[in-house]
């Protein structure tokens, strides 16, 4: 990093900090007392830091990790400035946990950043800078940073490890990434994402070579008419029922191996996935949630996929496969049909956006969850078309993990969406300077309008008393 793009940097972040800090407060004045999930979350870190390590709410379903956390900061902090009484793991002293966190992400958001695309020697450190600036603010994540939750904690060791991956510190990374399972249990399958860039680097050196040797330098590794993804399907089955590579990617990815198996183990003895409340909690084949992810992906990197060339682009695509989009149109209409479900929090808590949408959008008739195929079909091309990239080999890898991250889900919510996005993200090309901006702006605008309700458009229930506010 040089000198400039270092100083300026530190001016970013620490603007930043400063102006969440201030965000910090206001929110912390107005909601002084546990709000939503954190009745769950401050009781059971407030029981830790009391020593009470086998006192349990039966109502959470996380692992223990952000209490852990939660009393290695500020145990230590107590001692350091003599603090007692009320203070001591109170809800504000447990929500700044996570904005330290928010400090976390934006300095590993710039290094993921500068290691991704460090052989583009066209990014300036501006627009890294800028980059770094825009996802640390990125909406969902950005506002709970400011309350009790799992999210900025979880993101930052799954961040971290992806990082210590991306340069070959595959222990440190598996660690890490038994950090982010401890915070949340779904960040599993980023640690499978992780070993998968190993496999996916090991697999594009040999299809490198096979192509050498067949001396076929028409046929690429990132595109390809349907032909050439047979031809590569046939050479990752081949390559991967060799003895010989089984051993050489087994030594590359044994501590990912070693993680994944202790997952496994956790699941058998668990008797799920789930530590508490597992009755709200069901797995199911939820394969409308990759369409809702899609959606959600457009919506904030429209400067980057919702472009007049790209329709054009998508049109002209359009027209020359029209076999191959109706079959895509057809299995996503048939896969709506069957596979839709709805949550009962869905329907029920209004103070969630989500609820919204759904009342507003697919709640007006039946036929509206058919009609958006062709808005589908359009965000899943543009989507992938950004990665084109990206080898097809990390492409599959992404695309297993995104499934197994999102399809499962019985309940759209947008929390879930947040790690498959920063790595979708993080990886796709520099857009230009202008994109950059808009997408800056943007985030800023929604921010805004986000805590703006829920700062000030309170309302209560007809049945309780109890202050509602507006949230992701």
């Amino acid at each position: 990093m040089e000198r400039s793009e270092a100083h300026g940097f530190s001016a970013a972040m620490s603007g930043a900090f400063l102006l969440s800090c201030l965000l910090f407060a206001a929110v912390n004045r107005r909601q002084r007392g546990p709000y939503m999930d954190e009745a769950f979350h401050v009781p059971q870190a407030q029981a830790y830091c009391h020593g009470r390590f086998l006192q349990w709410d039966p109502m959470i379903t996380t692992l223990p990790g952000l209490y852990l956390v939660s009393v290695g900061v500020v145990k230590p902090a107590v001692w350091l400035f003599g603090w007692t009484g009320s203070v001591v793991c109170s809800a504000g002293m447990l929500r700044f946990i996570n904005l330290l966190f928010s400090a976390g992400n934006f300095y590993l958001l710039h290094l993921l950043l500068f290691k991704i695309h460090q052989k583009n020697k066209a990014v300036s450190g501006f627009q890294r800078i800028l980059s770094t600036l825009t996802l640390a603010t990125f909406p969902t994540l950005y506002f709970f940073t400011f309350l009790y939750y799992t999210d900025p904690g979880s993101v930052f060791f799954t961040l971290f490890a992806y990082l210590m991956c991306l340069y070959g510190n595959h222990k440190t990374s598996a660690l890490l990434g038994f950090c982010g399972f401890m915070f949340r249990q779904t960040n599993i399958v980023w640690t499978v994402f992780c070993a998968g860039n190993v496999i996916a680097e090991k697999l594009n050196e040999a299809w490198k070579t096979e192509l050498q040797k067949k001396k076929d330098e028409k046929t690429s590794s990132r595109k390809g008419s349907f032909s050439d993804l047979i031809r590569i399907f046939k050479f990752l089955i081949e390559y991967l029922i060799s003895p010989k590579n089984l051993v050489t990617l087994t030594a590359l990815t044994w501590p990912y191996i070693i993680l994944v198996t202790v997952f496994f183990v956790f699941v058998f003895i668990n008797g799920g996935i789930v530590v508490g409340d597992r009755s709200s909690h069901e797995a199911c084949l939820h394969f409308p949630q990759l369409f809702y992810f899609l959606s959600f992906t457009v919506f904030f990197s429209f400067p980057h996929l919702l472009t007049p060339t790209k329709i054009r682009k998508f049109l002209l695509s359009l027209r020359k496969h029209p076999v191959q989009y109706s079959l895509i149109a057809i299995t996503s209409l048939f896969l709506i049909w069957k596979f839709t479900y709805v949550h009962k929090y869905l329907l029920a808590d209004n103070r969630h956006y989500t609820f919204y949408v759904w009342r507003k959008v697919f709640q007006r008739h039946e036929l509206v969850k058919y009609v958006l195929v062709p808005v589908y079909v359009f965000a899943g091309w543009s989507f992938a078309d950004t990665l084109k990239s990206k080898s097809i080999f990390w492409i599959l890898m992404y695309f297993v993990c995104l499934l197994a991250a999102t399809v499962p889900q019985k309940l759209l919510e947008f929390r879930y969406f947040i790690l498959p996005f920063l790595i979708y993200r993080l990886n796709i090309p520099f857009p230009s300077l202008y994109r950059q901006l808009l997408e800056l702006a943007f985030y800023i605008v929604v921010n805004a309008v986000t805590f703006y309700l829920f700062l000030n458009r309170t309302f209560q229930w007809p049945d309780s008393d109890e202050i509602q506010r507006f949230m992701w």
